[in-house]
């Protein structure tokens, strides 16, 4: 708690002053969270935040727009194929308090935090200079403060992703930069431009250097450069979940979705009794966390994801035996992933599949097709 104040202050995210008349302040409180630490570069550590509880905001007078992008994961997979194709490097930094950097339009006050009131001063508020957690336009302004320095430093945006910046020299040499919200990756094939961009940063904002990329929203890398392989999985990801589900102990299946599922509306819960009874059943939580898995590294799970998924207003026993059966099927799986192999590329060829489950929606008597194109450059 020391430290966040510390860098609070530091920072310059307030100034005590008396409330005007008409105004009210926001509350705030502490967050404290234990973070999984990088094997051989970050250990694990206890971290205390400062939080302002930004549901009491009110629109049109704390603040406007809060719309702030972050980078796709289809970028991100892109640029890790490009790592492995071209053999970059590749970097990872993390911005310390990151939101703090956000430069604050609206007029906001908040009551000083707990623990730290000044002695003979309590009457006072915290006139807000600096965005803070919790704040509804926080992500949006620290958003438009890095945009706006990354332009200022030469780079170009990426017009397919808003959060994709890179910069091209006249000797062929090129760096990108993709940015979640404090997360970045930097790549190229000269070591010089990442440690000068690093250095822009640095005096720009205070970052955190993690060396390279190991692991990147919970998708761990696995690069081998000698073979040109790089493998991104999300093996512990995956573990957590089937832990924060009970199912870590269950016995594993073959396939993500067995030929005995006849899913359709007819099983949803028609009795209040039945209702009563799902509804203790974290169906849409881990329906959830099945489909980021899906998203980032598990394309395997887009089918039998896309069933249970049409189920999530009203499930019954049957849908969620499915996602108990996906569960198994990632059980016996958890340390698969994608591969990008340098040495299978060959210049242009293309490969296509295509397939359909015939009539497998039971409700609408339609068929789910689907196609997948690699493109081998």
């Amino acid at each position: 708690m020391n430290e966040e104040i510390e860098s609070l202050h530091k920072n310059g995210t307030w100034a005590l002053t008396e409330l005007p008349e008409g105004k009210r302040p926001l509350r705030c409180k502490w967050i404290y969270k234990k973070k999984d630490g990088i094997p051989g570069v970050e250990d694990p550590r206890c971290k205390a935040r400062l939080v302002v509880k930004g549901f009491n905001q009110k629109k049109g007078i704390d603040f406007n727009e809060i719309f702030s992008p972050v980078v796709r994961h289809t970028s991100i997979r892109v640029l890790l194929a490009f790592v492995a194709l071209f053999d970059l490097e590749l970097e990872q930094l993390d911005v310390k308090t990151a939101f703090l950097h956000g430069e604050l339009e609206e007029e906001i006050y908040m009551e000083q935090p707990e623990g730290f009131i000044v002695p003979d001063k309590e009457h006072l508020v915290c006139r807000l200079k600096k965005s803070l957690y919790g704040l509804k336009q926080a992500p949006r302004q620290w958003y438009m403060r890095f945009d706006s320095f990354m332009i200022g430093q030469g780079y170009c945006r990426s017009q397919f992703d808003d959060c994709i910046y890179f910069q091209k020299f006249p000797n062929e040499s090129f760096i990108y930069l993709l940015l979640y919200v404090d997360d970045m990756l930097i790549a190229s094939r000269d070591k010089s431009l990442i440690r000068k961009l690093k250095i822009q940063l640095n005096n720009e904002f205070e970052m955190k250097e993690l060396g390279a990329t190991k692991k990147i929203l919970g998708m761990e890398i696995h690069r081998d450069r000698q073979a040109g392989k790089l493998f991104l999985s999300q093996e512990k990801y995956i573990e957590r979940v089937l832990e924060r589900f009970n199912m870590n102990n269950c016995k594993p299946v073959s396939t993500p979705l067995a030929a005995h599922f006849k899913l359709s509306l007819d099983l949803c819960p028609h009795t209040e009794e039945e209702m009563e009874r799902m509804s203790h059943i974290p169906y849409a939580s881990a329906v959830g966390s099945l489909v980021y898995a899906m998203v980032c590294t598990r394309p395997d799970l887009a089918y039998a994801v896309s069933m249970v998924s049409r189920y999530m207003h009203n499930p019954g026993k049957d849908h969620w035996s499915a996602v108990k059966w996906i569960f198994r099927y990632l059980k016996g799986t958890s340390g698969i992933g994608l591969v990008f192999d340098r040495n299978k590329a060959t210049t242009d060829d293309v490969v296509g599949y295509v397939d359909s489950d015939y009539g497998g929606d039971i409700d609408r008597r339609r068929s789910l097709s689907v196609h997948c194109c690699i493109v081998y450059d």
